[in-house]
Protein backbone atom coordinates (compact mmCIF):
# COMPACT_ATOMS: atom_id res chain seq x y z
CA UNK A 1 0.00 0.00 0.00
CA UNK A 2 1.08 3.52 -0.80
CA UNK A 3 1.32 5.97 2.26
CA UNK A 4 3.46 9.28 2.98
CA UNK A 5 6.95 8.08 4.41
CA UNK A 6 10.79 10.05 4.96
CA UNK A 7 13.11 8.37 2.44
CA UNK A 8 17.10 8.47 4.03
CA UNK A 9 20.10 6.79 3.22
CA UNK A 10 20.09 3.60 5.55
CA UNK A 11 23.23 4.97 7.62
CA UNK A 12 20.99 7.18 9.01
CA UNK A 13 18.04 5.89 9.95
CA UNK A 14 17.75 5.35 13.29
CA UNK A 15 18.28 8.87 14.42
CA UNK A 16 16.22 10.23 11.78
CA UNK A 17 13.49 7.70 13.07
CA UNK A 18 13.77 8.48 16.77
CA UNK A 19 13.82 12.03 15.61
CA UNK A 20 10.07 11.63 13.96
CA UNK A 21 9.37 9.44 17.30
CA UNK A 22 10.13 12.65 19.05
CA UNK A 23 7.84 14.57 17.39
CA UNK A 24 4.67 12.00 17.31
CA UNK A 25 4.83 11.96 13.43
CA UNK A 26 6.10 8.23 13.26
CA UNK A 27 3.16 5.57 12.27
CA UNK A 28 3.75 2.42 13.94
CA UNK A 29 0.93 0.93 12.20
CA UNK A 30 3.14 0.31 9.33
CA UNK A 31 6.74 -1.69 8.73
CA UNK A 32 9.65 0.11 7.63
CA UNK A 33 10.91 -0.48 3.98
CA UNK A 34 14.16 -0.22 2.46
CA UNK A 35 15.83 -0.46 -0.90
CA UNK A 36 19.63 -1.10 -1.56
CA UNK A 37 20.47 2.17 -0.27
CA UNK A 38 17.98 3.94 1.49
CA UNK A 39 15.13 3.43 4.41
CA UNK A 40 11.81 4.37 4.15
CA UNK A 41 10.65 5.47 7.09
CA UNK A 42 5.99 5.68 7.57
CA UNK A 43 4.65 8.84 9.09
CA UNK A 44 0.96 10.27 10.24
CA UNK A 45 -0.56 11.72 7.18
CA UNK A 46 -0.74 15.04 8.94
CA UNK A 47 3.26 15.50 8.86
CA UNK A 48 3.72 18.73 7.26
CA UNK A 49 5.55 19.17 4.54
CA UNK A 50 8.26 21.19 5.71
CA UNK A 51 9.24 18.38 8.37
CA UNK A 52 12.81 16.79 6.45
CA UNK A 53 14.07 20.34 7.33
CA UNK A 54 14.00 19.31 11.13
CA UNK A 55 15.59 16.05 10.94
CA UNK A 56 19.61 15.65 11.68
CA UNK A 57 20.16 14.39 8.85
CA UNK A 58 19.22 15.06 4.86
CA UNK A 59 15.73 13.03 3.95
CA UNK A 60 13.10 13.62 1.54
CA UNK A 61 9.19 13.51 2.03
CA UNK A 62 7.68 10.72 -0.30
CA UNK A 63 5.33 8.35 -1.07
CA UNK A 64 6.39 4.63 -1.13
CA UNK A 65 5.07 0.97 -0.87
CA UNK A 66 4.80 0.10 2.61
CA UNK A 67 3.06 -3.30 4.94
CA UNK A 68 1.16 -2.69 7.50
CA UNK A 69 2.34 -3.69 10.89
CA UNK A 70 0.88 -6.78 12.67
CA UNK A 71 -1.18 -6.18 15.46
CA UNK A 72 0.63 -5.31 18.63
CA UNK A 73 0.10 -4.62 22.02
CA UNK A 74 0.17 -0.77 22.82
CA UNK A 75 -0.38 1.29 25.78
CA UNK A 76 -3.25 3.06 23.47
CA UNK A 77 -4.72 -0.20 22.30
CA UNK A 78 -4.50 -1.73 25.89
CA UNK A 79 -6.37 1.76 27.61
CA UNK A 80 -8.12 2.85 24.94
CA UNK A 81 -6.61 6.30 24.96
CA UNK A 82 -3.51 7.95 24.59
CA UNK A 83 -1.60 8.36 27.99
CA UNK A 84 0.72 11.26 27.86
CA UNK A 85 4.35 9.80 29.33
CA UNK A 86 8.29 10.00 29.31
CA UNK A 87 10.86 7.07 29.58
CA UNK A 88 14.12 7.89 31.16
CA UNK A 89 16.08 4.64 31.79
CA UNK A 90 13.97 2.26 32.88
CA UNK A 91 11.59 4.53 34.43
CA UNK A 92 8.58 5.64 33.30
CA UNK A 93 7.05 9.29 34.15
CA UNK A 94 3.38 9.75 33.98
CA UNK A 95 2.14 13.36 33.53
CA UNK A 96 0.57 15.12 36.58
CA UNK A 97 -2.96 15.27 35.38
CA UNK A 98 -3.20 11.49 34.09
CA UNK A 99 -6.38 10.82 35.98
CA UNK A 100 -6.16 6.68 36.35
CA UNK A 101 -2.01 6.27 36.92
CA UNK A 102 -2.50 2.69 37.87
CA UNK A 103 -4.41 1.83 34.85
CA UNK A 104 -1.69 3.36 32.39
CA UNK A 105 1.47 1.86 35.18
CA UNK A 106 -0.07 -1.55 33.91
CA UNK A 107 -0.14 -1.00 30.20
CA UNK A 108 2.91 0.56 30.24
CA UNK A 109 4.62 -2.18 32.25
CA UNK A 110 2.69 -5.11 30.14
CA UNK A 111 3.80 -2.87 26.96
CA UNK A 112 7.26 -2.61 27.72
CA UNK A 113 8.96 -5.10 29.73
CA UNK A 114 12.44 -3.21 30.41
CA UNK A 115 10.57 -1.02 32.60
CA UNK A 116 11.04 -0.83 36.35
CA UNK A 117 9.36 2.46 37.79
CA UNK A 118 6.32 3.97 37.26
CA UNK A 119 6.08 7.48 38.81
CA UNK A 120 4.00 10.03 38.69
CA UNK A 121 4.44 14.08 38.81
CA UNK A 122 3.18 15.23 41.79
CA UNK A 123 4.41 18.83 41.11
CA UNK A 124 5.80 20.43 37.97
CA UNK A 125 9.38 22.18 37.67
CA UNK A 126 10.13 24.05 40.80
CA UNK A 127 12.86 25.70 42.25
CA UNK A 128 16.04 27.21 41.34
CA UNK A 129 17.07 23.85 40.35
CA UNK A 130 14.03 23.27 38.37
CA UNK A 131 13.35 19.58 39.65
CA UNK A 132 10.22 17.98 40.14
CA UNK A 133 8.85 15.32 42.84
CA UNK A 134 6.89 12.22 41.89
CA UNK A 135 5.17 9.67 43.60
CA UNK A 136 5.62 6.37 42.94
CA UNK A 137 2.72 4.56 41.19
CA UNK A 138 4.07 0.90 40.52
CA UNK A 139 7.63 -1.23 40.38
CA UNK A 140 10.56 -0.39 42.43
CA UNK A 141 10.66 2.17 44.99
CA UNK A 142 13.64 4.57 43.41
CA UNK A 143 14.34 7.35 41.25
CA UNK A 144 17.81 6.72 40.06
CA UNK A 145 18.33 5.30 36.80
CA UNK A 146 20.92 4.60 33.42
CA UNK A 147 19.30 6.11 30.64
CA UNK A 148 21.10 5.44 26.99
CA UNK A 149 21.03 7.93 23.89
CA UNK A 150 23.26 7.55 20.53
CA UNK A 151 25.65 5.60 22.59
CA UNK A 152 26.27 7.52 26.04
CA UNK A 153 25.25 6.69 29.08
CA UNK A 154 23.48 8.94 31.83
CA UNK A 155 23.03 7.99 35.50
CA UNK A 156 20.85 10.11 36.79
CA UNK A 157 17.74 10.86 39.57
CA UNK A 158 15.21 12.12 38.21
CA UNK A 159 14.01 13.59 41.60
CA UNK A 160 17.47 15.64 42.29
CA UNK A 161 18.14 16.74 38.80
CA UNK A 162 16.02 17.98 35.50
CA UNK A 163 16.75 15.88 32.60
CA UNK A 164 14.11 14.79 29.76
CA UNK A 165 15.03 12.40 26.95
CA UNK A 166 13.11 14.73 24.45
CA UNK A 167 15.64 16.73 23.39
CA UNK A 168 17.83 13.89 22.05
CA UNK A 169 17.38 14.65 18.17
CA UNK A 170 18.42 18.68 19.15
CA UNK A 171 21.30 17.71 20.81
CA UNK A 172 22.58 15.42 18.35
CA UNK A 173 22.48 18.45 15.90
CA UNK A 174 24.43 20.72 17.86
CA UNK A 175 27.09 17.57 18.33
CA UNK A 176 27.29 17.42 15.16
CA UNK A 177 28.54 20.75 14.26
CA UNK A 178 31.75 20.21 16.66
CA UNK A 179 35.43 19.84 14.88
CA UNK A 180 38.06 17.73 16.57
CA UNK A 181 39.85 21.03 18.25
CA UNK A 182 36.93 22.77 19.31
CA UNK A 183 36.24 23.89 23.01
CA UNK A 184 32.86 24.01 24.27
CA UNK A 185 31.64 25.73 27.33
CA UNK A 186 28.40 24.30 28.73
CA UNK A 187 26.72 26.74 31.05
CA UNK A 188 23.64 25.12 32.19
CA UNK A 189 25.41 21.51 31.69
CA UNK A 190 22.93 19.40 34.41
CA UNK A 191 23.77 15.64 34.32
CA UNK A 192 25.58 16.33 30.84
CA UNK A 193 23.73 14.94 28.12
CA UNK A 194 25.19 17.83 26.03
CA UNK A 195 28.56 17.59 27.62
CA UNK A 196 28.59 14.00 27.12
CA UNK A 197 28.27 13.94 23.62
CA UNK A 198 30.19 16.82 22.78
CA UNK A 199 33.71 15.23 24.41
CA UNK A 200 33.31 12.75 22.11
CA UNK A 201 33.80 15.03 19.12
CA UNK A 202 35.25 17.66 20.37
CA UNK A 203 38.65 18.34 21.81
CA UNK A 204 37.76 19.70 25.13
CA UNK A 205 34.70 20.52 27.12
CA UNK A 206 33.94 22.92 30.52
CA UNK A 207 30.58 21.65 31.76
CA UNK A 208 29.06 23.92 34.55
CA UNK A 209 25.85 23.97 36.77
CA UNK A 210 24.71 25.36 39.78
CA UNK A 211 23.38 22.36 41.28
CA UNK A 212 25.95 20.26 43.01
CA UNK A 213 24.19 17.09 42.77
CA UNK A 214 23.77 17.55 38.95
CA UNK A 215 27.62 18.35 38.89
CA UNK A 216 27.83 15.16 41.19
CA UNK A 217 26.00 13.07 38.40
CA UNK A 218 27.93 14.90 35.92
CA UNK A 219 31.08 13.73 37.05
CA UNK A 220 29.50 9.86 37.58
CA UNK A 221 29.19 10.17 33.45
CA UNK A 222 32.32 11.31 32.43
CA UNK A 223 33.84 8.25 34.26
CA UNK A 224 30.87 6.39 33.27
CA UNK A 225 31.46 7.23 29.45
CA UNK A 226 35.51 6.88 30.05
CA UNK A 227 35.95 10.65 28.47
CA UNK A 228 39.29 12.54 29.88
CA UNK A 229 38.70 16.08 28.10
CA UNK A 230 35.43 17.25 30.34
CA UNK A 231 36.12 19.66 33.16
CA UNK A 232 32.79 19.60 35.31
CA UNK A 233 31.98 22.02 37.92
CA UNK A 234 29.57 23.85 40.46
CA UNK A 235 29.56 27.61 39.48
CA UNK A 236 27.08 30.13 38.47
CA UNK A 237 26.82 31.03 35.19
CA UNK A 238 27.51 35.04 35.96
CA UNK A 239 31.07 34.09 37.24
CA UNK A 240 32.17 32.29 34.25
CA UNK A 241 34.08 34.92 32.23
CA UNK A 242 36.26 35.74 34.96
CA UNK A 243 37.25 32.01 35.42
CA UNK A 244 37.31 30.89 32.20
CA UNK A 245 38.04 33.99 29.50
CA UNK A 246 37.21 33.81 25.96
CA UNK A 247 37.60 30.64 25.48
CA UNK A 248 34.87 28.95 23.75
CA UNK A 249 34.15 27.67 19.82
CA UNK A 250 30.79 26.87 21.28
CA UNK A 251 28.77 27.81 24.13
CA UNK A 252 25.67 25.57 25.07
CA UNK A 253 23.07 27.69 27.01
CA UNK A 254 20.54 25.03 27.31
CA UNK A 255 18.78 26.87 29.99
CA UNK A 256 15.17 27.74 27.88
CA UNK A 257 13.15 30.25 31.13
CA UNK A 258 16.30 32.02 31.96
CA UNK A 259 19.41 31.62 29.21
CA UNK A 260 18.20 35.25 28.88
CA UNK A 261 19.90 36.25 31.87
CA UNK A 262 23.24 35.67 30.58
CA UNK A 263 23.47 36.58 27.20
CA UNK A 264 26.36 38.78 27.76
CA UNK A 265 28.30 36.38 29.87
CA UNK A 266 28.24 33.80 26.76
CA UNK A 267 29.36 36.61 24.33
CA UNK A 268 32.37 37.19 26.74
CA UNK A 269 32.98 33.21 26.76
CA UNK A 270 32.86 33.01 22.85
CA UNK A 271 35.98 33.41 20.50
CA UNK A 272 36.16 35.27 17.17
CA UNK A 273 34.29 33.41 15.33
CA UNK A 274 33.11 30.92 17.67
CA UNK A 275 28.63 29.96 18.28
CA UNK A 276 26.09 30.20 20.63
CA UNK A 277 23.45 28.20 21.02
CA UNK A 278 20.55 30.09 22.17
CA UNK A 279 17.62 28.42 24.04
CA UNK A 280 14.33 30.11 25.15
CA UNK A 281 10.55 29.98 25.68
CA UNK A 282 9.05 32.02 23.17
CA UNK A 283 5.05 32.97 22.28
CA UNK A 284 4.16 31.94 18.53
CA UNK A 285 3.18 35.27 17.78
CA UNK A 286 7.06 36.34 18.22
CA UNK A 287 9.26 32.66 17.70
CA UNK A 288 12.54 34.83 17.18
CA UNK A 289 12.17 38.82 17.88
CA UNK A 290 12.65 39.03 21.60
CA UNK A 291 15.38 36.77 21.19
CA UNK A 292 17.43 38.29 18.41
CA UNK A 293 17.23 41.86 19.98
CA UNK A 294 18.63 40.52 23.47
CA UNK A 295 21.55 39.01 21.51
CA UNK A 296 22.40 41.93 19.39
CA UNK A 297 22.07 44.14 22.61
CA UNK A 298 24.88 41.78 24.33
CA UNK A 299 27.07 41.97 20.90
CA UNK A 300 26.88 45.64 21.07
CA UNK A 301 27.74 45.82 24.00
CA UNK A 302 30.74 43.89 23.62
CA UNK A 303 31.78 45.73 20.55
CA UNK A 304 31.18 42.42 18.72
CA UNK A 305 29.93 41.71 15.48
CA UNK A 306 26.76 38.65 14.85
CA UNK A 307 25.48 36.48 12.60
CA UNK A 308 22.32 34.90 12.96
CA UNK A 309 23.07 31.36 11.83
CA UNK A 310 19.63 29.43 12.27
CA UNK A 311 16.46 29.91 14.22
CA UNK A 312 14.49 26.65 14.95
CA UNK A 313 11.23 25.88 16.97
CA UNK A 314 12.66 22.86 18.92
CA UNK A 315 9.73 21.34 20.34
CA UNK A 316 5.85 22.74 21.46
CA UNK A 317 6.21 22.96 25.39
CA UNK A 318 2.50 24.31 26.00
CA UNK A 319 -0.20 26.09 24.80
CA UNK A 320 1.18 28.62 22.18
CA UNK A 321 4.64 28.37 24.12
CA UNK A 322 7.71 27.13 21.81
CA UNK A 323 11.29 25.50 23.31
CA UNK A 324 12.94 27.53 20.42
CA UNK A 325 17.29 28.13 19.37
CA UNK A 326 19.19 30.15 17.74
CA UNK A 327 22.44 29.54 16.30
CA UNK A 328 24.39 32.72 16.36
CA UNK A 329 28.37 33.29 15.44
CA UNK A 330 30.10 35.56 17.08
CA UNK A 331 32.76 37.87 15.69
Amino acid sequence: MERLCVKVKKRFGEPVRQALAEMDLLDNSYRLSADDECLYVPVMDECPEGVCSNLPHAADLVKHDLQPNKKQITPEGLLGFSPSFEIVGDIAILDGDEEEPEKVARALLEFRKSLRVVLQEESGITGEFRVRRFWLVAGEDRTETVHRDHGCRYLVDVAKVYFTPRLSTERQRVVLQLKPDDVVVDMFAGVGPYSIPAAKKCGYVYAIDKNPQAVEYLQKNIELNRLGNVEAFVADACDLPGMLGQVADHVIMNLPHNACDFVNEAVALTKPGGIIHYYAMAHEDDLFGPSLCLIEEAAKKASREFEVLATRSVRSYAPHQYNICIDVRID
